[in-house]
């Protein structure tokens, strides 16, 4: 209870100080970029007196080399490096999103703000077949949520969208060698598929059937005109034989 006394009328002096240095301060801002339940830190350093808040609350201090933290969310989650002086988060969920603020001493009255936004992982792209043909394949790339896909056919980029949780295309079985991939991406990565045309679209069994038809129907055709033959020339023979029979009688 003592500390938590404590803690109010020196949270009020941080905030008396945030207001006037932002009234007089000169700012830079800088977007950053996290995953959730990833790390982030953060790239400039607090090595003296300060103080780090997100919008206009105070969420941490340094004072004579120690970190004090005045949010219960970030108790476990926010860490300082003595060393470095670099603030760092730790297991980030979309809820850490927003503009950060860090004291630092250049010499003059000066402060970085930073515009975190935590994304999600990017989705992982499933790939499913419309309909298929001889000569042509329909394929739709499918994700969980809203994300950008890209459907490539080597270094070129066929279908895209910004903003989609499906993606179709056409490929055709002259283009079986390609390689087709579809791919999920965010600001803070991708995930790519990879597809096998010739064994996900059967482009290599209609080619097998093809060069099996273009093989057998000469074989069949000079079968059948060999059997045509024999069976003729048998029923001649036969013929000659019954007519050298009634002949002796």
């Amino acid at each position: 209870m003592f500390q938590s006394v404590m803690e109010s009328p020196l949270r009020m002096f941080f905030f008396s100080i945030l207001m006037m240095r932002l009234s007089a301060a000169e700012e830079v801002k800088k977007n950053l970029i996290g995953i959730i339940g990833g790390n982030l830190t953060f790239p400039d350093p607090l090595l003296e007196f300060g103080f780090l808040s997100k919008g206009r609350q105070i969420i941490a201090s340094i004072n004579d080399g120690k970190l004090q933290t005045f949010e219960e969310i970030y108790m476990n989650k926010l860490h300082w490096s003595k060393n470095s002086g670099l603030f760092m988060i730790t297991d980030m969920q979309r809820s850490d999103s927003g503009i950060y603020t860090i004291d630092s001493k250049k010499g003059r009255v000066f402060y970085t703000s930073y515009n975190l936004t935590v994304y999600d992982a990017p989705p992982t792209p499933a790939v499913e077949i419309l309909t298929v043909s001889s000569e042509i394949c329909w394929l739709i790339c499918s994700v969980d949520n809203l994300t950008s896909l890209l459907w490539y056919k080597d270094e070129e980029i066929l279908n895209q969208s910004s903003s989609a949780v499906s993606l179709p295309i056409t490929v055709y079985r002259n283009d079986r060698d390609s390689s087709y991939r579809c791919v999920a991406a965010n600001p803070v990565g991708k995930k790519t598929l990879h597809v096998n045309l010739t064994t996900f679209c059967w482009f290599n069994e209609a080619e097998s059937s093809d060069h099996q038809s273009q093989y057998w129907a000469p074989l069949v055709f000079s079968s059948f005109i060999l059997i045509f033959t024999l069976v003729v020339w048998m029923m001649i023979r036969k013929e000659n034989a019954t007519r050298q029979t009634r002949g002796k009688y």
